[in-house]
């Protein structure tokens, strides 16, 4: 069984995150929860590899983790937003969303990836993360954009949703493609996946060189 290259990132982000907590630097509710969620992203991950590997469906897998990730990221969101009024609807959109799938995946997709709802998760976190940056650079005080944690976790989310948006749209319809095509997409996404997780890493790690520093005086 070959392992993707990008679930080694996970790991690795995983253990970035808890050092991020070890050394003091987690002071934000959302940087506390990210090892307990890259925790269950790295077993999933496994998982799924393994039921691929048998030629097993992971369709239902994927698309219950599928919820479970967009109100992670929706909660981390949530925390970086300053407006009322749009956490109020981020809040709302938690709410909904999961009765949305459930709706979908029992009259819908019945069978397959839930890919109308997940495609639908993905345009709603890169909106909320287009409003995080209108927001940031908005904003009267001056941010050191490469020591804040929310600034490269926001820079991962919009980037890969936005890659990524066709290929989750149409996940049901690419999987009857020829294997040459399947296998460039899922090296496409083994890349993106690579990418996500080193943003996550370098946000866990950003600021622990300067607290260090600070530590001296």
């Amino acid at each position: 069984m070959d392992i993707p290259i990008y679930i080694f990132f996970i790991g690795i982000s995983f253990i970035a995150s808890l050092i991020n907590i070890f050394n003091n630097q987690a002071d934000k509710l959302y940087l506390k929860a990210f090892p307990f969620y890259l925790g269950i992203t790295f077993i999933i991950e496994c998982v799924g590899n393994y039921r691929w590997s048998r030629g097993l469906t992971t369709a239902n897998l994927y698309s219950f983790f599928g919820v479970f990730e967009f109100l992670f990221y929706s909660f981390i969101l949530l925390q970086a937003v300053k407006s009322k009024k749009v956490r109020q609807v981020v809040q709302v959109l938690m709410i909904m969303y999961p009765v949305v799938v459930l709706l979908n995946i029992l009259f819908i997709q019945i069978e397959g990836f839930h890919s109308i709802t997940y495609a639908l998760g993905c345009l709603i976190i890169v909106s909320m993360c287009i409003y995080y940056f209108l927001e940031l650079f908005q904003s009267a005080n001056s941010i050191e954009l490469i020591r804040e944690p929310a600034f490269w976790i926001c820079t991962a989310l919009l980037f890969f949703y936005c890659c990524t948006f066709p290929i989750f749209s149409l996940t049901n319809f690419i999987r009857t493609l020829p294997k040459v095509i399947i296998d460039n997409i899922s090296s496409l996404l083994n890349l993106m996946n690579c990418l996500l997780y080193s943003l996550f890493t370098i946000a866990f790690l950003c600021r622990i060189g300067i607290r260090k520093s600070m530590s001296l005086f």
